[in-house]
């Protein structure tokens, strides 16, 4: 992949594990006060003060969850970072440092592993989050990133999945099934090139979509806005593996079911016309497609009226008791669809009247 198009690569051995780290991480200052020691030492060091500290992290692994025929390698570590972030967003904290380890096979020569560090160190510019440490490695299977993301949040503005109740509003921000979309679209052109080198990508018109699946942003603005309203989420999650699967989710933690409400899942219209071309239902997209990175919370019925405009927020569904279920109510009729994590059952069973 990179060894022919440059005599100059620079092969990893060169410069050695620790000299790697080093070259690598030397342009990412600490910006965080709580960031008192970085890369560099045997282990970072995070002061939180008289806050909580939020932890979570992720594995991205080649051929798995990424494929490198038509993911930038700037893009790679851009969204490996944002991946982890959305997961302290969802918490309602603020992001803070992350952590990064690498292994790698010796197909990649230093400049690639310099491509994937600019997208690491782009994501931390923007959302002001320090690098503090991690590690690499070598690889006898391709290309494993794991990136560690630390929070530090005020204990009393933390938000779980468990805090639901029956009549809580269910909402979500942004758009869903862009990013699944987008993926279509990659995959066919990625096939289409591998059946004929000499195609030209038919990438054009397809831009935001794209952007949702190659670089997504984190929501790391809703909790200010939030505040701004005045409305604290009585539970909270990303979206990174469909609309349905995170629902259970907070079914399950908050033990309330959930009612959804089809008409209302917001989707941008190139989702849609995209999906009518792949013959797909634009709602099995948001569903079940996954990696939108938008955050879905539930809120006190109180708080209606300071949200029910917003243009950040969709109100697609509320809580009901546990007995209840999940399902969806489909559009233009009182049927109630099954959620499954998987998304729905295909409208062939688990249905009944509202």
């Amino acid at each position: 992949m990179f060894e022919d198009k440059n005599p100059e690569l620079t092969p990893i051995s060169k410069l050695g594990e620790f000299g790697l780290i080093k070259h690598l991480t030397e342009f990412f200052p600490l910006s965080n006060e709580s960031s008192e020691v970085g890369v560099g030492d045997d282990a970072a060091v995070v002061n939180p003060g008289n806050r909580k500290v939020v932890l979570t992290t992720d594995v991205l692994a080649e051929g798995v969850h990424f494929n490198l025929g038509y993911v930038p390698l700037k893009h790679l570590g851009y969204k490996a970072v944002v991946v982890n972030l959305s997961d302290i967003a969802a918490m309602n904290a603020t992001p803070t440092q992350i952590l990064v380890s690498i292994a790698v096979s010796n197909r990649f020569p230093v400049e690639a592993l310099e491509e994937i560090y600019s997208g690491i160190q782009a994501a931390c510019g923007r959302y002001k989050v320090d690098l503090i440490g991690g590690d690499t490695t070598s690889s006898n299977s391709g290309l494993v990133m794991s990136i560690t993301a630390v929070g530090i949040e005020k204990e009393e503005n933390i938000v779980r999945r468990n805090g639901a109740k029956p009549n809580d509003l269910l909402v979500v921000t942004g758009d869903l099934g862009g990013a699944y979309m987008g993926l279509q679209i990659l995959e066919r052109e990625h096939t289409v090139f591998l059946a004929n080198p000499n195609m030209q990508p038919e990438m054009e018109g397809f831009d935001y979509i794209l952007e949702r699946q190659l670089k997504p942003e984190a929501r790391t603005d809703v909790k200010g806005i939030l505040e701004q309203l005045d409305i604290k989420p009585t539970s909270m999650i990303d979206i990174s593996d469909g609309l349905a699967s995170e629902i259970l989710h907070l079914s399950d933690q908050s033990n309330v079911g959930f009612r959804l409400y089809e008409e209302k899942i917001p989707m941008d219209n190139l989702t849609i016309t995209t999906a009518d071309d792949f013959n797909l239902n634009p709602v099995m997209a948001a569903l079940s497609g996954g990696e939108d990175y938008e955050l879905l919370f539930t809120i006190s019925s109180n708080d209606f009226d300071k949200i029910k405009n917003h243009p950040d927020f969709t109100i697609i569904g509320h809580a009901v008791e546990k007995e209840d279920g999940n399902f969806m109510v489909a559009r233009g009729s009182n049927q109630l669809v099954a959620l499954t994590a998987q998304g729905w059952d295909a409208f062939l069973g688990n249905q009944k009247e509202d």
